[in-house]
């Protein structure tokens, strides 16, 4: 059986399929790339309960209240990036973390690991002066490596707070004020600036 003419308008009608479905894939391109895993506004909530420890830590007489101020400090910052990457993850895909936000936890945690491994040998070797500068590093460094995989601000903010890291372990008299800065003033700003411009 022969096959049917093909129509005067087959090319223009196959040309024009294959410009809609450019069109699409580069939307979806751009949508991926604007999305990032990263909470902002979690970072801001973050950022905000980072600058009171700050001023709890200060007051306190032994550096054994200050390790505990910034402990519990780090307990509630998890809980808070926890949940707040659940909460963005779920707005996006209606359940379970997205492949972005999964990529970001892979990345950022084994720093963390090793901050948690460092602080205890800081301490027991009585270099507790070191470990503001030590924190920051690892945690920017971790926010760096994690946002590989995200948008250019997730780097940007992890490289600021290795930078801020890398002045208090030279200076550390300055750790608790660094600490204010890194964990209070950095994620709140860049928090802001991800959840305005990437997805909340």
């Amino acid at each position: 059986m022969a096959s049917p003419p093909l129509s005067r308008n087959t090319p223009a009608a196959l040309g024009d399929r294959a410009l809609d479905n450019l069109s699409y894939i580069r939307e979806t391109m751009e949508r991926a790339t604007a999305f990032t895993g990263v909470p902002g506004w979690g970072g801001v909530a973050m950022g905000v309960t980072a600058l009171a420890a700050a001023a709890l830590a200060a007051r306190q007489p032994t550096a054994r209240g200050w390790l505990a101020v910034w402990l519990a400090e780090a307990v509630v910052a998890f809980l808070i990036g926890a949940w707040s990457l659940g909460r963005k993850s779920l707005a996006v895909q209606g359940s379970g973390l997205t492949r972005p936000a999964r990529r970001f936890l892979l990345s950022f945690a084994p720093p963390l690991l090793v901050g948690a491994v460092l602080t205890l040998a800081l301490w027991q070797a009585g270099q507790a002066s070191l470990l503001p500068g030590t924190w920051l590093l690892l945690y920017g460094t971790g926010v760096v490596t994690g946002g590989a995989f995200s948008v250019r601000a997730v780097p940007l903010m992890g490289s600021a707070l290795m930078l801020i890291g890398a002045v208090v372990l030279a200076w550390p008299a300055w750790g608790n004020l660094g600490m204010a800065m890194g964990f209070g003033a950095v994620q709140i700003g860049f928090g802001v600036f991800i959840a305005r411009r990437h997805g909340g």
